[in-house]
């Protein structure tokens, strides 16, 4: 039986988590928000962005909120830190309060909601003035070079998988989207940039192996596939990746990030 897409955390950190932790630190740095202040986590999966906010932000509490019950007992193991907190939560209707935080973040989590509109609603609306809402979305369409091999080679074997990329099926892997989505929502001083990081794999196993995991869209693609079809997938890729003279996979990920503030 196949595994739930969002269930195991540590085959989702094998396969994009570790990656999003390098983001997750980039984005915090440029946010640069003073200690002591109340943030939210929204989406907060396995915790990656949550951890880096405890070890970068000093804040007086961090909340982290996710429908994905396996991927919040991943995060409560990993982060014991008395000042966070994890919970079940919908972004669409998010469990807090009006106006009860300083700031909201979300971490590849926007792409998967179904009504992002009404999720950035909810962030306004638990922010305290002047509060900041800030996310960041990977840039599937192009940026994230580990996925963008993938479906270029999959689509070369069967032409109906190009609908299941999520380049194709994630219009916020753009910023003009975000940008977008956070004005209309009437967010102030709406900025949007690209956050790039490397992602080097020591050979072509250790590209391919969490695509094994079933966590994401791409695993869950793989595990649909019969064993001869896994096979000639991985072949191709094989072909087709950028293999340096040592046997590694050096490749880059980008993120776009908005923010925006509050209106007081």
């Amino acid at each position: 039986m196949a595994k739930p897409v969002w269930a195991d955390g540590a085959a989702y950190e094998a396969y994009v988590g570790r990656w999003s932790r390098l983001v997750a630190h980039d984005f915090l740095r440029r946010l640069a928000l003073p200690p002591g202040l109340r943030w939210l986590d929204v989406g907060c999966g396995t915790g990656v962005l949550t951890a880096a906010v405890l070890a970068e932000a000093d804040p007086a509490r961090v909340t982290g909120v996710d429908p994905a019950a396996g991927f919040l007992a991943h995060a409560r193991d990993r982060v014991d830190d008395p000042r966070a907190a994890f919970g079940i939560g919908d972004a669409r209707a998010l469990p807090v309060a009006d106006a009860r935080v300083d700031v909201v973040v979300s971490g590849l989590a926007l792409n998967f909601v179904p009504d992002p509109a009404r999720a950035v609603a909810e962030f306004a609306r638990v922010l305290r003035p002047g509060g900041v809402a800030a996310a960041y979305v990977w840039d599937y369409a192009d940026g994230m070079a580990m996925m963008r091999h993938f479906w270029a080679a999959a689509e070369a074997l069967d032409p109906a998988v190009a609908e299941l990329s999520e380049g194709r099926r994630f219009p916020l892997c753009r910023p003009e989207a975000l940008r977008a989505l956070w004005t209309d929502a009437g967010f102030a001083a709406v900025a949007v940039e690209p956050v790039v990081v490397p992602t080097v794999f020591a050979d072509v196993d250790a590209y391919w192996a969490p695509f094994l995991g079933g966590q994401g869209a791409a695993p869950a693609y793989v595990a649909s596939l019969a064993e001869p079809d896994r096979a000639a997938l991985r072949d191709l890729l094989v072909t087709r990746l950028p293999v340096e003279a040592d046997g590694s996979v050096r490749l880059t990920a980008r993120a776009w990030a908005v923010r925006g503030t509050a209106p007081s």
